[in-house]
């Protein structure tokens, strides 16, 4: 049986990789990306259930707007809590 260790360096780099390419799908090289994406879409980005998405509300992790029964995410405030800030 081989074991690996994963250190917390690993684990940074492996972040800022996964960061990287989750930009790089976000921002298409050509066109301007939304400001705004609607639950499905953040759901689809993020790769989370609809209950995750309403925990991440109700504990205050992601900002929301909603209108009309349409909930709205910044992509900036996306991108913070992908980076974990």
């Amino acid at each position: 049986m081989n074991v690996e260790m994963i250190t917390r360096e690993d684990l940074n780099a492996f972040k800022h990789e996964l960061l990287t390419e989750i930009k790089q799908l976000i921002q298409p090289g050509t066109g301007q990306t939304k400001q705004w994406l609607k639950s499905n879409e953040v759901r689809k980005l993020l790769n989370i259930s609809p209950g995750t998405l309403q925990n991440l509300r109700i504990n205050g992790t992601l900002r929301y707007t909603k209108i009309g029964g349409i909930m709205y995410y910044k992509l900036e405030d996306i991108n913070k809590v992908l980076e974990g800030r």
